[in-house]
């Protein structure tokens, strides 16, 4: 088809070199219309991903709003409005602070969701006390290959103070960053401002580690960290602190999935849960949520690999979250008993899942029934059962620390006949005693669980106990019962991320403090993410700086 008005040369060559144009002219008309269409899909794509975070983020702000307007009837409303919790201004204060960290966490996602986002003008901020110590830090920029040997000016400087800790003292990180002109030549040269967690704002990387390992490692709700930080003349509200901490949950969560991820590459891993009462948004009550927490530590069978505990925070304690958090891992589970794992076995060997769990059971929860009854005088068979547990633990402490063959070997000589004992004095007590008493149901705990609190017997890795969660869940109940429990559902995400990573610290016997300022100062000045390993407390190294 000619087009209209269009002119064709007679001469064949030129009608040739005619049609060649038009048709690169078409080739290149197709493939801009087709990068466009990619960028189109593109920006749609990030448009729905923006709009799924915005969604996510309207919904818990909607949470915490609820929750804050709850709290605020505590201390303002009418007697009938009042929340109907058996709590002081003191836990309402921590409250407060929960809810703010997870308005923070969702600040912080919503920040490095859009990108590029224009740092805010900086605000007058009222200065820091004289009598607090300077520590000068001066920035020198590096000079350009041009000026060398030419003589250099101070101009100015630019200067910053932010808080800094050296517990128990507080003092003051003065950081100078000279301006430089050269003699015969134009431009000013400066080095760049150091990175920050906190991009400007007051704390400096050891001060935000100090607030969080008093917090989540050592039980110091903020509203009484606020408090002492007055007696050395530094405000620094407990409002202010809890975005920095909803700021640092975030910023952590990626090293708290990594330890998780480490947890389950073991072929042998302990767990826990515990209670976390949270605020319930809207309903002035209490509900109970979870800390549930996976362990692993193979010193006692002579393993080389370092001891970790990762925890995770749930609105639930039902089998769907230790799935979840146990998805693939393949291994032996050593838990209480608990009917969520015995479910997740079954889940799993009922969909031929090639992810197989064999669960070992905890004869130290055994023992506390049989001990509570042994204490009371009501079951003799009670009190020969500790006897015989005695001598099992005896032999535990003679095979701790050797190889998994050799405990094994040990067991099967010493512990075996012991176990069989037990057994039997059980089952043929059971017909003896009311079905009813608590010690039928001690002896059905232990029958019902045979299988999980034998397999210790064959296999060495395993402990006879699962005191190993249990001494690394002990500290979040310490902090559960100074706090009487979690301000939201954010906080509470924050309060796992944290404590995932303090307590690994204590595990290898590295201080939280050291550790958290190092690891916090890294990820500031862009720590590559496929070097996380080096990251975790059992690489830390107290002389590295940064």
């Amino acid at each position: 088809m000619v087009l209209p008005g269009l002119a064709l040369p007679d001469d064949v060559d030129a009608l040739k070199a005619m049609i060649l144009s038009m048709a690169r002219e078409q080739a290149a008309s197709e493939a801009q219309i087709a990068v466009a269409e990619v960028r189109i899909a593109a920006s749609e794509a990030e448009v729905a991903r923006l709009k799924a975070v915005e969604k996510s983020a309207n919904e818990r702000i909607a949470n915490l709003t609820s929750i804050l307007k709850v709290l605020q009837r505590t201390q303002h409303g009418t007697r009938s409005e009042r929340l109907r919790l058996a709590i002081d201004d003191e836990q309402a204060s921590f409250a407060f602070e929960e809810v703010e960290t997870g308005l923070s966490e969702i600040r912080s996602e919503l920040d490095r969701a859009v990108g590029n986002k224009p740092k805010r003008p900086p605000r007058p901020r009222k200065g820091f006390a004289a009598h607090l110590e300077r520590i000068e830090e001066v920035v020198e920029p590096e000079i350009p290959g041009d000026c060398e040997g030419l003589e250099k000016v101070l101009i100015g400087e630019d200067r910053s103070e932010r808080l800094d800790v050296v517990p128990p003292k507080f003092r003051v990180i003065v950081t100078r960053r000279p301006k430089y002109a050269f003699r015969g030549r134009d431009g000013v040269v400066q080095a760049l401002a150091p990175a920050h967690i906190v991009e400007s704002g007051l704390p400096t990387e050891r001060l935000l580690a100090y607030i969080a390992v008093s917090k989540y490692a050592d039980g110091l709700p903020l509203y009484r960290q606020e408090a002492i930080y007055l007696r050395d003349g530094v405000e620094v509200s407990r409002s202010l602190m809890a975005q920095w901490m909803g700021h640092l949950g975030f910023e952590l969560q990626m090293l708290a999935d990594y330890i998780l991820e480490r947890v389950k590459e073991g072929g042998r891993v302990f767990a826990d849960e515990t209670t976390l009462p949270t605020l319930a948004p809207g309903s002035g009550k209490t509900t109970k949520a979870w800390l549930w927490a996976y362990a692993r530590d193979d010193r006692p069978y002579g393993g080389t690999s370092p001891p970790m505990v990762a925890y995770r925070f749930e609105d639930s304690r039902g089998a769907d979250c230790v799935a979840r958090h146990l998805a693939g891992f393949s291994g032996i589970l050593q838990v209480d008993g608990y009917s969520a794992y015995t479910n997740l076995v079954k889940a799993r060997a009922k969909a031929g899942s090639n992810e197989t769990i064999r669960l070992a059971g905890c004869w130290a929860h055994l023992r506390r029934k049989f001990c509570d009854l042994h204490i009371s005088g009501v079951s003799q068979a009670a009190t020969d059962s500790i006897i015989a547990m005695t001598e099992l633990w005896k032999v535990e402490d003679e095979v701790r620390g050797k190889d998994a063959g050799s405990r094994a070997a040990l067991r099967q000589e010493k512990s075996v006949a012991i176990v069989a004992s037990l057994f039997d004095l059980w089952e043929a007590e059971l017909g003896k005693v009311s079905g009813k008493s608590k010690t039928a149901e001690a002896i059905r705990y232990a029958l019902t669980r045979r299988e999980a609190l034998e397999r210790f017997l064959m296999d060495g890795r395993i402990e006879i106990d699962s005191n190993i969660v249990e001494r690394a869940i002990r500290p979040q109940t310490i902090t559960r019962k100074n706090s009487l429990f979690a301000g939201s559902h954010g906080g509470g995400r924050t309060w796992a991320t944290v404590a995932t990573l303090l307590q690994t610290c204590k595990m290898n016997s590295v201080d939280p403090l050291d550790w958290l300022s190092q690891t916090l100062t890294r990820i500031a000045q862009g720590w590559p993410a496929s070097e996380i390993e080096m990251l975790m407390p059992w690489n830390f190294r107290p002389d590295v700086i940064g």
